[in-house]
């Protein structure tokens, strides 16, 4: 597949694992880079650790690794690591999600693959970062989950702590991963240098809790705990209706207002007036309105509200994407054909004007790619030569 995106021409060296370092990889892919998945002769588990149509092709995996290319090589062998070498001698981008000591011991430190290509962006996909003490510490979504504060978060809002049903330690990650490997290709465009980048997990979730939750303890010194009391008010959940669930949010002023014209709950008056007000009491809020929506249906309440630019939604399940309305008219499914079959991806969620990415192809088979690949170094060292 021709690669047209904004990221078309590079070439990102990948030996990620599982889904915070394929995640980023994967949208470089979809953006136009040339990503060569180095794998072990087993393959990366996340091959199999959901339902897939063959072994060692699971959902998880075809998602994060559509449109790469897979390299097998064994790293413990003299071979293999001449091979990485020389592809590391090709490669704008280095990135890996082994521990420091693992990846030094092999060979592939910041220093030792500097030396073979001194231009190269080389990130490194940690849990922990290497400056604190937990630095060697094993870590996944759901232990990083716990460290960063969002079982305590759901316990304020269910009364027990609890992980957030999706991934999102991996996924923000993975997203941080790839904003800051960007912005270091950006800095070597504009100077020639590359440089080592250092993401980790718990530093990057930290961040990310924080952004709301650091509330009164953001200062110095604090002014209040460290919550954000609207995110985790016990009221806050979707209302239930007379048919069904809905999501909506009577926020600023202009919403209140239109909602209190439109619908004169009995309960309004003045001690409500203003956001600031009602932030004091936000639960309260929260629980006044959850008896008024119980009132009327679910198609109502979206007709009203929607009609007063009051935010709202439907409670869809995860099968429902797949059919939205919005994104069919979109085009934000896009169907690849595969050797092992259709698979409808979720597209891109961005937009560029000059420079759009897409769906990179499916994910690669485990090695798929090993002998095209060293046969295109071999081509490269004898143009060297």
């Amino acid at each position: 597949m021709e690669r047209s995106g904004p990221l078309s021409g590079v070439r990102v060296v990948d030996l990620t694992a599982m889904v915070m370092g394929p995640y980023c990889t994967q949208i470089m892919a979809d953006m136009g880079a040339d990503v060569i998945k180095v794998e072990p002769p087993a393959g990366d588990n996340t091959r199999y650790i959901s339902v897939g149509p063959e072994s060692g092709m699971g959902g998880v995996f075809v998602n994060v690794n559509r449109g790469k290319r897979s390299a097998v090589l064994d790293l413990r062998s003299a071979d293999g690591r001449s091979v990485l070498r020389e592809l590391i001698r090709t490669a704008d981008v280095f990135i890996h999600s082994m521990r420091a000591k693992a990846i030094a011991d092999l060979g592939f430190d910041y220093a030792a693959v500097a030396a073979l290509n001194p231009s190269i962006v080389y990130t490194n996909c940690y849990g922990y970062g290497r400056r604190g003490p937990d630095a060697n510490l094993t870590a996944y979504d759901d232990t990083i989950q716990a460290e960063c504060g969002l079982p305590f978060v759901q316990e304020q809002l269910t009364g027990a702590p609890g992980y957030v049903g999706t991934i999102m330690a991996d996924k923000v990650a993975g997203l941080t991963a790839l904003y800051a490997t960007v912005m270091a290709l950006f800095h070597r465009e504009r100077t020639g240098a590359g440089q080592e980048v250092e993401v980790a997990m718990f530093e990057t979730m930290a961040a990310f809790v924080l952004v709301e939750h650091a509330n009164g303890a953001l200062f110095d010194p604090p002014l209040g705990a460290a919550v954000y009391p609207r995110a985790v008010a016990p009221n806050r959940k979707p209302y239930r209706t007379a048919d069904g669930y809905i999501s909506a949010l009577v926020y600023n002023d202009k919403q209140w207002s239109a909602f209190i014209d439109a619908v004169q709950p009995s309960w309004a008056s003045a001690e409500f007036a203003t956001l600031e007000q009602r932030a004091r009491r936000i639960d309260t809020i929260y629980a006044l309105l959850g008896e008024t929506f119980r009132e009327r249906s679910t198609g109502e309440w979206l007709e009203l509200l929607r009609s007063l630019d009051i935010p709202a939604a439907p409670v869809r399940t995860l099968d429902e994407l797949f059919d939205n309305p919005h994104l069919r008219a979109a085009d934000f499914f896009e169907i690849v054909e595969s050797p092992y079959g259709a698979v409808r991806f979720p597209g891109p969620p961005t937009w560029f004007s000059r420079t759009p990415g897409r769906v990179a192809g499916p994910a690669p088979r485990l090695g798929e790619h090993t002998a095209e690949i060293v046969r295109e170094l071999g081509a490269a060292g004898e143009a060297r030569a």
